[in-house]
Order: structure tokens, then C-alpha cells, then sequence
């Protein structure tokens, strides 16, 4: 049940977001946009609650439970991104709105960006813990919620290839960009000395 849940939370995230963009930028219904948009964080508070009502009233913690707690902790930290990169995208294709940027690649603006991506990712990592933690607290029988307790491993090794692929791409951004200006002064040295030489 809790799968299927998460399964339509995730159907109705979408269903929601491009409905309110659709509102406003074909149909110029502001209030109906913003109403549709509002609307997508009560799918979170309904899963949640599904969840913790289903637990209250005896029933045990399976897998899936721990994935809706996981579900909850990495929607609600990369929801707001997913509407922004979404939202840059529909107005540039139906509203005539300026082309999404790009992403940069080398020197510290693409340092600062991965920062922020794996400070997103420890948030959610954080929220998906809290939120385990929080309905092992509130069941308040370790056996019932055996499951949950599971459940905190796969964030740890989320966090960790996290870390290690933002560890890899600031090597990259730093490393790159010092070989690219290497290679722009050995062919600037080039250039001028074979102009020396004619």
C-alpha cells in the first residue's frame, strides 16, 4: 500500500507542477496556477500521515515505510529546485522567456554550484533521517519499527557517493581550469615565437 502511495504522490507531484505551469503560461490563470503549485506539498503531508496513521494503529514497519520516510526527506529538499528548473524551461518554450543557463563547468563558479548540490543532498539526507527518527519516537515500540531503523543505512550511502562525486567534480572544476589556461599560455608561446622567427 505505502508503495503504491508513494508511487501516486509521485505521479500527482508531476500531474500538479506541470498543471500549474500549463495555468500560467497558456492559459494566463494565475490564481489556478499558484493554487495548483501550493497544493504539491500537501502530497508530502498526506504520505506522512498515511504513514504514521498505519503505524499507530499496530501495524509493523516494513521496507516500504522506510522508503516513504526516504521519499518524503528527498522531496521536500529537491521539490523547490524541480519546480525552478522546470518552471525556467516552460516559460523559455510557451512564454518567450529568456533560454535556461547554463551550467558552469570550470572555476569556482562551478565549485560553489556542486556545493550547494551536495548541500541539498545533506539536507535530504538530514530530513529523511529526522522524519525516521521522528516516527520511531512516535510508534515507541522497537520491534514495530525494526525496519525504520534499517532504513538510516542507505542514507549513509547516499552521502558518501554524494560526497565523493562532488569531491571529483571540484577536482575537475580546479584541475580543468588550470590546464586550460596552461594550454592557452603554451599556445600563446607558440604563436609568438613562430612569429619571431617569421
Amino acid at each position: 500500500m505505502i508503495v503504491g502511495l508513494i508511487l501516486a504522490c509521485e505521479v500527482m507531484f508531476w500531474v500538479l507542477l506541470l498543471g500549474g505551469l500549463a495555468a500560467r503560461y497558456l492559459l494566463r490563470r494565475t490564481r489556478l496556477s499558484t493554487a495548483l503549485l501550493v497544493s504539491v506539498p500537501v502530497l508530502d503531508a498526506v504520505l506522512l500521515a498515511v504513514i504514521a496513521v498505519h503505524l499507530a494503529s499496530g501495524g509493523t514497519a516494513d521496507a516500504s515505510h522506510g522508503l516513504g520516510a526516504l521519499y518524503l526527506g528527498f522531496t521536500v529538499a529537491y521539490g523547490h529546485p524541480i519546480i525552478k528548473w522546470t518552471d525556467v524551461r516552460f516559460a523559455h518554450r510557451f512564454a518567450g522567456g529568456p533560454p535556461p543557463a547554463k551550467p558552469p563547468k570550470r572555476g569556482m563558479p562551478a565549485v560553489r554550484r556542486e556545493a550547494a548540490a551536495w548541500l541539498r543532498c545533506v539536507l535530504a539526507c538530514a530530513l529523511g533521517a529526522g522524519v525516521l527518527g521522528g516516527l520511531i519516537v512516535f510508534v515507541g515500540d522497537p520491534a514495530r519499527t525494526a525496519a525504520l531503523a534499517q532504513s538510516f543505512s542507505p542514507l549513509g550511502t547516499i552521502l558518501v557517493v554524494h560526497t565523493i562525486a562532488s569531491v571529483w567534480i571540484v577536482a575537475e572544476a580546479l584541475l580543468g581550469r588550470r590546464d586550460t589556461a596552461g594550454g592557452e599560455e603554451g599556445a600563446g608561446a607558440r604563436r609568438d615565437a613562430a612569429a619571431n622567427e617569421g
